[in-house]
């Protein structure tokens, strides 16, 4: 895939820059290879430097009020200073690795609706800085992620939309200052009572965090509010484990709470006072989004009824 961007902060004449991605697709973790083919322009010029980086757009708030903008997230300097005669041609191939906390921005060949994410190339000539358009990436989930989205899917939820807010959740370790929000229409079964669940993925060296909050309908005496649940696996074990089971038994006693706090066991602090509770359910965590903290609940309840294929997981996709 490739890019074109005549600098015009560098005047007219001045080099111009294709970056070519070898591959547009990648996984959290992995790595991007390419090119940046230089062509010099009308006269020889000093590159002070090139530079790579992940953009991506995040929701923010501001005043009061909720908007967003464009941020990058990870650079990579992929050359130093160098000469470039006029009209000279210059190659510098590079390895872009992407974060682990990388959002997920397709699954199953289809992009999530709400998603922007792309490698914008810097080109640093007599201190004047040109940034180029946006090459566009596509990350797929890791095998870990792709068994929770898959669970998602079979118990009959539909894909809603997918957006980045900036904050940090409370009690799991972020690299990154703001994490993904992938949003849900609840199954049938529990319509009147949840309005919609979001998942997060955190994923880390060692093992991913799949952080849920569901948007729990209040009733005629009671108003709706959020509930949190968190589970951490290492990715080997998350791979097996029978994610349809324990989102739906989370979900299930999410909608019969009464009350926004739930009877479960609490756990407070960091990540690490949360690590090593492997394979024990959803987990009686507090988890709260960027300015709070909400409640966790424990399940351990049977896989409800497991109803649609994989090709209505993206009903409800408006992209």
């Amino acid at each position: 895939m490739v890019f074109k961007k005549l600098l015009g902060a560098l005047g007219i004449g001045g080099p111009s820059v294709d970056t070519v991605l070898h591959h547009p697709g990648t996984r959290p973790g992995e790595v991007l290879t390419g090119e940046v083919r230089i062509t010099g322009g009308s006269q020889a010029v000093t590159i002070e430097h090139v530079a790579l980086g992940l953009v991506t757009r995040i929701e923010t708030e501001h005043g009061g009020h909720d908007g967003d903008a464009f941020v990058e997230f990870h650079r990579v300097v992929v050359a130093g200073r160098f000469e470039l005669a006029e009209g000279e041609d210059r190659v510098i191939p590079f390895e872009f690795p992407v974060p682990l906390e990388a959002p997920v921005t397709e699954f199953y060949g289809r992009h999530l609706h709400g998603m922007t994410l792309g490698v914008r190339t810097e080109l640093s000539v007599a201190k004047a800085v040109d940034k180029g358009d946006l090459d566009p990436v596509s990350v797929h989930p890791l095998p870990a992620q792709e068994r929770v989205l898959e669970a998602f899917s079979r118990l009959g939820f539909h894909f809603k939309h997918a957006d980045l807010e900036h904050g940090r959740l409370h009690g799991v370790h972020q690299e990154l200052p703001f994490y993904q929000e992938i949003e849900f229409h609840p199954p049938g079964q529990y319509a009147g009572r949840v309005n919609e669940v979001e998942l997060t993925f955190v994923a880390g060296p060692h093992g991913l965090d799949v952080v849920l909050e569901a948007d729990k309908r209040g009733g005629f005496f009671t108003p709706s509010h959020d509930a949190f649940g968190r589970f951490h696996a290492g990715y080997e074990e998350a791979e097996h484990i029978d994610w349809a089971a324990r989102i739906d038994e989370w979900l299930a006693q999410v909608a019969e709470r009464r009350h926004a706090m739930p009877h479960g066991h609490h756990q407070h602090g960091s990540h690490d006072h949360h690590h090593g509770h492997h394979g024990a359910g959803m987990g009686g965590v507090i988890a709260g989004a960027a300015a709070g903290a909400a409640a966790g609940i424990v399940g351990g309840m049977v896989l409800g009824e497991v109803v649609d294929e994989v090709g209505d997981f993206f009903e409800g996709d408006e992209g």
